[in-house]
């Protein structure tokens, strides 16, 4: 689902609401949580899951066209543990890949 899919989904469910304030919701939703990772901060969503970061230690790397070492720097990665619920819906889902309309 892309992000325009997921503005369309939220209108046709909230036909009151107008387009623009859909599109500024989930935009100010998106960056608050971009924000929070990007400092650190742990993000929680009861039922879906949570996301974090994880430190990666520097490593030797190979560049895989011509063979050669390359060091890589420590970095951080965001990390998603899905929550019980979706992991529920995900298990009992009879489809392999469930589209926003099937569920």
């Amino acid at each position: 689902m892309t992000k325009s899919e997921l503005m369309g989904a939220l209108a046709a469910k909230q036909a009151h609401l107008l387009q623009k304030d859909v599109e500024l919701a989930v935009n100010t939703i998106i960056d608050v949580l971009t924000t929070a990772i990007a400092t650190g901060e742990r993000i929680e969503i009861r039922g879906f899951g949570g996301f974090s970061t994880i430190p990666r230690k520097a490593r030797m790397g190979r560049n895989p066209k011509t063979g050669e070492s390359v060091s890589l720097p420590s970095r951080h990665t965001v990390h998603f543990k899905p929550g019980l619920d979706l992991r529920n819906r995900v298990n009992a889902s009879k489809l392999a890949f469930p589209t926003i309309k099937d569920l």
